[in-house]
């Protein structure tokens, strides 16, 4: 029965993407609304039932499904076929679930939209791409997968299109994205020609085997971390991500929250025996990644717009992810990429209520005392930032954070013989990021929803809206007690379902770590209440004078600039040719012209009708013939 639901799974919302753009002009918001949340919600429901189908056999089972050959060439094959195990179920689930809690969601807002069709076309699409990129058990069909996600949020970053900065925000993404699928290609070849295959399972037995040398390894993994750091948005492709912010807010919700950022995350982890054998990018993308949270915590601490100091705590938390895969803890990587899908939904989505409700304006600094006029959206995005900050024992956040560092703190790379490092000071740059992160998202709470009323509220939440919101809350409070510290003895669910070997005991591992984990979210919510809380307003912008070189730096990406600069040298080559081109045609043309006029002025005076002189050049002619053959 798995064999059928799987590819049901994926139709679903790839034939509502169809419907919704046949019937765009001849059915209501309404009916699109209606059309794009069955196509999900259908697809979240039979995930449900193959998980449960999964579920119920072996822990290293697996359902596969070959639906047809892609290529038989000599000494290489691919197939179009998806397979479903612990790790892509766990996917499944978190982008149907919340990617169906956001389509309500933009029934509601985007209900007096003139593209609505258009935009639901796009959105369902970007589901079904997203669960074939999870669901391909070969690495050609999951770049395709990855191909049209990264189409779909182009069309959908540049969703109004009518303003140039949303179509260069969603060039900016496009052109970055790209390059990380360039480095994948790079790594595809390597593998294919070293192992014959791309299906996953080949190339890690291959791998674990030693069929690919040592430096094969290491290049390989290489490569797939600079195309995973260009999906997820971290250093040096950090720049795309804030500018994403274009589209409308079910679109930031859906790329930031569920999908296109958690690709680079999921393929890492679904290559971890491939990483394993790379000590040197391990620690690579352990550095990258904590540098890249502590970077986008400091960048959101200086931000003023509501949407992009999200964008880049999503950054910040992506970072996290990173730290953890570099440091060989891939199951807090998905268990943090899950609880990060709730709260940043959440905040994503209450956020744009809340702009929408204050007549658009996104700067906080020119919002104030919320709570009074929003408490609903008050509570929910209260209810966001304490799982993202982490706060401990009531939030979702806690438990995944406290299982990256608890990772991060055992972790130890061997990068030559007799030389290696330990994660301590990583885990001390998690720690400080944690600090961080209380700090700027409970800034956004004291300014935006306490102190004086600076905005007036207008219209109310629509219960499309509400209801999302409220499923949200609910899964960022408690969508991380599956999981306690690795110090206490249960329950360990989390593990005991991704992968049963992490629940071997970990010997001599103090309890006082734990004990800082929690004590830095609750340090920076403290120090945000006193700088923002209780101060006057010319405290309001203290930690946003020494951030603004962090801030250009950050928003003026090295790739992102190249990337500028090769464009502008691409146009300006184009345009020297062009000019090149068209002279040269153009003196052709007069060289041509001239000749022409020469050889016909020639034959005017060879052809004037003269019979005497035909005869003489007739009679010339035939001496000089006779002569070459006397002399020949």
């Amino acid at each position: 029965m798995g064999e059928i639901l799987l590819p049901l799974l994926v139709l679903c919302p790839l034939a509502a993407s169809l419907i919704a753009f046949a019937c765009a002009g001849r059915v209501g918001a309404g009916g699109i609304g209606a059309i794009a949340c069955a196509g999900v919600g259908i697809s979240a429901v039979l995930g449900v039932v193959v998980s449960a189908i999964l579920l119920r056999g072996p822990a290293t089972g697996a359902l596969q499904v070959m639906l047809w050959p892609w290529m038989r060439v000599a000494g290489f094959s691919a197939d179009i076929a998806f397979m479903l195990d612990r790790i892509s179920m766990l996917m499944i689930l978190v982008v149907t679930i919340v990617g169906l809690l956001i389509h309500v969601y933009a029934a509601g807002y985007m209900r007096d939209d003139p593209g609505i069709a258009r935009f639901f076309g796009c959105m369902t699409l970007f589901v079904a791409a997203m669960l074939v990129l999870v669901l391909s058990p070969d690495l050609l069909c999951l770049f395709g997968g990855g191909g049209g996600v990264g189409l779909c949020s182009y069309l959908l970053i540049g969703f109004w299109y009518d303003d140039p900065a949303n179509t260069a925000a969603a060039r900016k993404a496009f052109y970055m994205t790209r390059m990380g699928d360039v480095a994948l290609l790079c790594a595809m070849l390597l593998l294919a020609g070293a192992t014959g295959s791309l299906r996953i399972g080949t190339v890690l037995a291959a791998v674990a085997n030693g069929q690919v040398s040592p430096t094969g390894v290491n290049m390989a993994a290489f490569f797939i971390l600079v195309g995973a750091l260009a999906k997820s948005a971290q250093i040096p492709f950090q720049a795309w991500l804030p500018d994403a912010m274009a589209g409308p807010t079910p679109t930031s919700a859906l790329i930031h929250a569920a999908t296109m950022v958690t690709a680079g995350v999921y393929l890492i982890a679904r290559l971890h025996g491939l990483f394993a054998m790379a000590v040197p990018v391990m620690a690579l993308m352990a550095v990258l990644g904590a540098l890249t949270l502590l970077m986008g915590a400091c960048v959101a601490l200086a931000q003023s717009d509501l949407k992009r100091i999200l964008a880049w705590s999503t950054i910040s938390q992506l970072g996290y992810m990173f730290l953890a895969l570099g440091c060989g803890a891939w199951q807090a990587a998905l268990f943090h990429l899950m609880t990060h899908a709730f709260f940043k939904a959440l905040l994503f989505l209450s956020a744009g209520a809340v702009i929408m409700r204050a007549r658009h304006e996104q700067d906080i600094f020119r919002l104030g005392g919320l709570r009074h006029a929003m408490p609903g959206l008050t509570a929910a995005f209260v209810t966001g930032a304490s799982a993202l900050a982490g706060l401990p024992l009531v939030t979702a956040g806690f438990y995944s954070k406290e299982m990256i560092l608890s990772g991060v703190w055992r972790a130890h790379f061997d990068l030559t013989h007799g030389w290696g490092a330990g994660g301590h000071p990583l885990w001390g740059i998690g720690l400080l990021g944690a600090f961080l992160t209380a700090l700027y998202i409970f800034r956004c709470i004291f300014i935006v929803f306490c102190g004086k009323a600076d905005t007036v509220a207008t219209g109310r939440t629509s219960r499309l809206m509400s209801i999302p919101l409220g499923c949200l809350c609910v899964l960022s409070v408690c969508g991380g007690m599956i999981e306690m510290p690795a110090p206490l003895p249960r329950p360990h669910l989390f593990s005991a379902f991704i992968d049963p070997a992490s629940l071997l005991p970990h010997v001599d591992e103090p309890f006082w770590p734990v004990l800082a984990g929690a004590a830095a979210p609750l340090a920076g919510v403290w120090a945000a209440w006193v700088v923002w809380g209780r101060s006057a307003s010319v405290m309001r912008d203290m930690p946003g004078r020494p951030m603004r070189l962090l801030a250009w730096l950050a928003q003026h990406a090295i790739p992102g600039r190249a990337i500028m600069g090769t464009g502008r040298m691409t146009q300006a080559t184009s345009t020297l040719i062009f000019r090149a081109r068209t002279g040269f045609l153009d003196m052709l043309g007069v060289w041509a012209g001239r000749s022409a006029g020469w050889a016909g002025r020639l034959l005017e005076r060879l052809h004037d009708g003269r019979m005497r002189r035909y005869a003489a050049w007739i009679a010339g002619g035939l001496c000089a013939g006779l002569a070459l053959a006397v002399l020949s």
